[in-house]
């Protein structure tokens, strides 16, 4: 089978946009970020106000919940490149630019809420985390799967559960009800977003499954969360991984997985050699990823009775 071009991919998979689109709509329920953050525990910080500045002892929040709740306020406060990216390999037009606008505008919700509610908690020091969302919006945003569109709804279709996750286990970590009911709105966004760009990849795989298995392949194989040019970032994935918020086994666990098996990939008909050795380093890839995943569990597990013992 000869490989569809971009613009024939596109096409083809317009009226499975509109439909999930209208899905989406009637799923979406409409919220608002300003009922999520307890206004009157703010007050005005220091500056041409002249109000009190922020210290440590502000914040009542476990040093890891921050520092995961800044990854995830950040890694949204990059909404304009993934616009960009989207918008320019989807188009404007039609049901895939009525999708990216209404895309934007749900993502949208999501930096306007968790900083309103840092900010007014006191929860992180605000000259800190506004000096880092400018180094990180300079830094800009692109990643190896943007150069096609298969490859983009493949990464999107990962990347939005594994923010659900993130979210999800970020609002339990901060032992703050009203926090975690904010995530717990926000992941509900993520789930649909999610589900979403999963039903068009699903339908990929009936338009051109040789491509379709390719992009998955490459997606899986190359991942790395959108927030991965924040400064520090690596010191901090790892942080938030030893607290059980995100880590390779609830990537290969809960996002990877059932991703895959809702596809039902390696029961995909009609592939060709480049699809067939897709399908195989796929299955190569979660060998892999249960490997590393056992690994870090277990380093984890000796690094905590180390503190536990060290403790008594």
């Amino acid at each position: 089978m000869t490989a569809l071009s971009q613009t024939a991919l596109l096409h083809e998979l317009e009226p499975v946009v509109e439909r999930n689109l209208n899905r989406h709509l009637t799923m979406a329920k409409e919220w608002f970020p300003h009922e999520y953050v307890p206004w009157s525990e703010g007050r005005t910080f220091s500056g041409p106000l002249g109000g009190e500045a922020w210290t440590e002892a502000d914040t009542t929040l476990p040093d890891v919940a921050r520092t995961a709740l800044i990854v995830n306020l950040l890694t949204e406060d990059n909404l304009p490149a993934y616009h960009h990216q989207i918008a320019t390999l989807f188009g404007r037009d039609g049901a895939w630019g009525t999708w990216v606008n209404r895309w934007t505008a749900e993502e949208g919700r999501h930096g306007i809420a968790i900083r309103d509610y840092l900010t007014v908690t006191r929860a992180v020091d605000p000259v800190a985390l506004e000096r880092a969302r400018m180094v990180h919006m300079a830094h800009g945003y692109s990643n190896a799967h943007d150069h096609h569109m298969l490859n983009s709804l493949a990464y999107v279709s990962f990347q939005e559960l594994a923010t659900r996750i993130s979210h999800r286990n970020t609002g339990r970590a901060t032992g703050d009800a009203v926090c975690d009911a904010l995530l717990g709105r926000i992941a509900a966004d993520e789930n649909l977003h999610m589900v979403f760009y999963r039903n068009l990849l699903g339908a990929a795989f009936e338009v051109d499954p040789d491509q379709t298995m390719q992009a998955v392949a490459d997606v899986i194989t190359n991942f790395e969360m959108p927030g991965v040019g924040i400064e520090g970032f690596t010191r901090k994935s790892v942080q938030i991984a030893l607290a059980g918020i995100y880590d390779l086994r609830q990537h290969r666990d809960e996002v990877v997985v059932p991703v895959l098996r809702q596809w039902d990939v390696f029961n995909v008909s009609g592939l060709g050699p480049d699809g067939q050795a897709a399908q195989e380093r796929i299955g190569r890839h979660l060998d892999d990823l249960e490997k590393a995943a056992a690994r870090f569990e277990e380093k984890r597990d000796a690094r905590q009775a180390r503190l536990a013992a060290a403790a008594r």
